[in-house]
């Protein structure tokens, strides 16, 4: 049995943590935890016991949970994971997409990565215009940017200059405009531009005060749909820190099992959207093992 398959564009990967977080070490202590910062946090399901969050138990949640291709993407809370990424993509090529990270230094990687991830809310210096050499050098060498932006609409003129100014640049906006914050329709608005796409990495995340079926992340979805249009919107999970609530598959499940959205607005959310964004070419149907439950 086959079923209505994904493509996730909000994943996270790491052979071994060494983040920051407001210039305090992060990293793992056993048991899915890590300090964070001096707090000690369930960083990911307590069964990744050995601290490592890698490519062969994301795809085999990928396999389990029907989806077909995902884009990896990065964190300065997990510490710089450009080695590791590339060589999770040479055993996978075709069902993973990379970003390197981008760093506020002179030089940072590109070569052999599909996108650049910038954490614009983390930035010391949050002043987004002085990106554009970096937009500028994207847009020329057919990469995406993967931003996520600080909370509200602080940085939402920035990017709208950005975006002027690299008019054939691929911009996806994460964690969903940061839906439960003041101002965040703004940053959704800002995928009415031809190139801007929406992406909901952390959806779950941020309605997980609600729980499973997060009717209220389902009724943002809409909200966003009516502000931008179905078709510039795209489903993330932000695994594997949203899995210690939930499993994986519940984090697509939510949007099939919907009656708010139509088929083929769930087609063009779960797939169809991502697909052409990121470049997926190769994206098949899953066989659905069934459970011994």
């Amino acid at each position: 049995m086959s079923r209505e398959i994904a493509i996730d564009v909000h994943v996270h990967l790491w052979e071994k943590q060494r983040g920051i977080v407001d210039g305090r070490p992060v990293f793992d202590v056993g048991g899915g935890r890590s300090n964070f910062g001096g707090e000690v946090r369930q960083m990911m399901p307590p069964y990744m016991d050995d601290g490592k969050n890698t490519a062969e138990r994301l795809i085999a949640n990928m396999d389990y949970a029907g989806v077909s291709g995902c884009v990896v993407t990065q964190e300065y809370i997990d510490g710089n994971q450009d080695d590791y990424l590339l060589s999770a993509k040479e055993k996978y090529e075709k069902r993973l997409k990379i970003c390197s990270l981008y760093e506020e230094r002179p030089y940072f990687r590109r070569e052999g990565f599909d996108g650049i991830k910038i954490c614009a809310g983390r930035l010391a210096d949050r002043d987004l215009k002085k990106l554009l050499p970096v937009f500028s050098e994207a847009q020329r060498q057919g990469k995406f940017i993967s931003i996520d932006l600080a909370d509200g609409d602080c940085q939402v003129s920035d990017m709208e200059f950005l975006i002027k100014e690299c008019p054939d640049l691929r911009v996806a906006i994460g964690h969903f405009g940061m839906v439960t914050t003041c101002g965040w329709q703004k940053q959704i608005a800002l995928a009415r531009n031809k190139n801007v796409y929406i992406e909901s990495g952390g959806l779950t995340w941020l309605f997980s005060s609600e729980g499973y079926p997060f009717l209220s992340a389902v009724d943002a979805v809409c909200e966003a749909r009516d502000i931008c249009g179905m078709e510039k919107l795209m489903w993330g999970s932000d695994y594997p820190r949203t899995m210690t609530e939930i499993t994986y598959k519940m984090s697509v499940e939510f949007i099939r099992r919907t009656d708010k959205l139509t088929a083929d607005e769930k087609k063009m959310f779960l797939r169809d959207n991502a697909a052409g964004f990121y470049g997926f070419d190769n994206v098949t149907e899953m066989e659905e093992i069934p459970n011994m439950l």
